[in-house]
């Protein structure tokens, strides 16, 4: 924004200067003129001199127009590309967030989930479905243990060592999801009769969901790979 007020700045001042300079050139060659030889032409020699002043004064006048026109062009340019500017500053924080490429805070619920003792252990299937059911509710943004969840996240169960992965990188109990979102809605996605939390609750597995005002989930820190978008 700077570079442009110093852009239209030099404009401004480059305009004027060639007008000042077309006017000093006109004060010029009036005072140079010898009235005396006016004075001795002929009726039809002043009217042709005075034809020619006149076409002089109107390419003064249209160079005029013309550079005034162009200042107010540039004023108005540069409104508009401040306006730009600020609308594709608003866009594209807009699509990081929805990305996933930013940090971000919003009321939501922190869902913990740990295996029980003695029982099955809680598998990549059983996040994958209460990450589904949180998207399906209107979640604005997902995170289990800190691993922001985006279109390309991969929640896979690793069998030779029994562990599961999440976005390439080995997760570890207790589950913390963390989701911002209505709260309300949130919580219902997941509980209630034959929701995913009563049959993990069924199995043994402990369960608890905390409301709070102000989550916070990392931004997706890994770059996002297409393997066939042109």
């Amino acid at each position: 924004m700077r570079k442009g007020k110093i852009a239209m700045t030099i404009t401004i001042g480059i305009a004027c200067f060639a007008l000042v300079t077309v006017m000093m050139m006109q004060f010029k060659v009036v005072n140079e003129t010898d009235i005396t030889a006016i004075e001795e032409m002929q009726e039809s020699e002043l009217k042709t001199e005075l034809a020619n002043w006149k076409t002089r004064y109107e390419e003064i006048e249209e160079q005029y127009q013309e550079i005034a026109k162009r200042i107010e062009e540039y004023k108005n340019d540069e409104k508009s590309n401040n306006e730009a500017s600020q609308l594709l500053q608003k866009e594209l924080k807009q699509t990081n967030t929805l990305l996933g490429l930013t940090d971000v805070q919003g009321e939501g619920i922190t869902i913990t989930l740990k295996s029980g003792k003695g029982t099955s252990s809680i598998t990549a299937d059983d996040l994958l479905i209460i990450v589904n059911a949180l998207k399906f509710a209107g979640a604005e943004a997902i995170s289990i243990n800190d691993e922001r969840i985006v279109n390309t996240t991969d929640i896979v169960y690793i069998t030779s060592g029994s562990f599961i992965k999440i976005n390439g990188r080995r997760i570890l109990e207790p589950y913390v999801i963390k989701v911002i979102g209505n709260q309300s809605h949130m919580e219902s996605a997941v509980t209630g009769t034959g929701g995913k939390v009563e049959e993990l609750e069924t199995l043994g597995h402990t369960v608890t969901i905390e409301k709070d005002k102000d989550v916070s989930i990392k931004k997706y820190n890994r770059e996002i790979e297409t393997k066939y978008i042109k």
